[in-house]
């Protein structure tokens, strides 16, 4: 097989200081910030049911990452994928179908706030496995890598699952077979309700990432800017043929590890502090100062994604849900269920 891969165009890149650029950045973080907190309301009165893990306060590394890649590469996600999920383009309607478990949904109602799937957009779903997403991305960039497709995988993971075998037996395979493999790890601080210091004896996961033979750094996962450049070098360096690169990306959770946790292990000042770091009043903040955004066109941008929103509630609501008789559909492809 040829280690010649055939180039092929990317999104080109785009000046962040252009403003209609932050504008779109803006946006992209005001929608993942608005529609989860429109779950929550959902959720409290009883309308989303299950479990559902909130990513508000790290908006910045979905959308920043997003922007890096192209239609083509693959994203493998966690089970707190709302915002990769809407930053990679899955409308809000069938995600909001699908947090109500109606058959409109993404994946068909059946796989609810953890289970997010568009393989349209090759978004390979979210995964309720801590760590059960990482080699799955590893088989994705695998075929890429035998049949010369260049094409990034592109994988988020929490630094819970940074201490899962998947991970370390990723790194490895990836690194020792030079997979087009982008590996984004979210570090908010906080493995479910376990702090860093306490599950890692090494909390630079960098450079411990960096033992495998891959190029790893570290990023400001509040900074949009930031991200979006650290995973756009990353990436063009994964499709030029480098091998897999780790982001470890320094973000922080605003509210708890999911609906159901009393959130007593963190203190309270601590949350106050990375508050002051929000990525999205952060940016807004610093674009009015630079007169680049007006209270009119925040009101106006505010309003768009609030009709967006209500739209997918009210489709929600009103789709159907599964009929009983497809309870067995897609459990067995064809093939298999016609085996004797």
């Amino acid at each position: 097989m040829s280690a010649t891969r055939t180039p092929r165009t990317t999104r080109p890149a785009r000046a962040p200081l252009q403003t209609a650029h932050r504008l779109a950045l803006l946006e992209s973080m005001l929608r993942i910030r608005r529609f989860e907190e429109r779950c929550v309301e959902l959720y409290s009165a009883a309308r989303i049911r299950g479990f559902m893990h909130l990513y508000i306060g790290e908006e910045a590394v979905a959308v920043g990452v997003n922007e890096a890649l192209t239609d083509d590469d693959a994203v493998v996600s966690t089970y707190r994928e709302h915002g990769h999920a809407l930053a990679r383009g899955v409308p809000a309607e069938a995600i909001m179908a699908e947090m109500f478990g109606k058959v409109t949904g993404c994946s068909r109602g059946r796989g609810g706030s953890m289970h997010l799937f568009d393989a349209g957009r090759r978004f390979y779903g979210g995964n309720a496995i801590v760590g059960g997403g990482i080699p799955l991305a590893a088989g994705l960039a695998l075929a890429d890598h035998m049949t010369e497709r260049n094409r990034v995988t592109c994988c988020f993971f929490g630094d819970g699952a940074f201490a899962e075998g998947e991970f370390h037996e990723t790194a490895n395979l990836a690194a020792l077979w030079g997979l087009p493999l982008l590996l984004v790890c979210e570090n908010n601080l906080y493995a479910m309700g376990t702090a860093l210091a306490r599950h890692q004896a090494e909390t630079d996961l960098a450079l411990r990432a960096a033992g495998y033979g891959m190029v790893s750094w570290a990023v400001d996962g509040m900074d949009v800017f930031a991200v979006e450049d650290a995973a756009r070098r990353a990436a063009e360096a994964v499709r030029a043929g480098s091998g897999p690169h780790f982001l470890e990306m320094h973000t922080y959770r605003f509210r708890a590890h999911s609906m159901y946790d009393s959130d007593r292990y963190r203190d309270k000042r601590e949350i106050e502090h990375w508050k002051e770091r929000d990525p999205v009043e952060g940016l807004a903040r610093r674009m009015q100062e630079a007169k680049k955004l007006t209270k009119k066109a925040r009101t106006a941008m505010e309003d768009r994604l609030s009709a967006e929103i209500d739209s997918a509630v009210e489709a929600a609501e009103q789709a159907p849900e599964e009929p009983v008789e497809d309870l067995l559909k897609y459990v067995t492809s064809p093939v298999e269920a016609s085996r004797p």
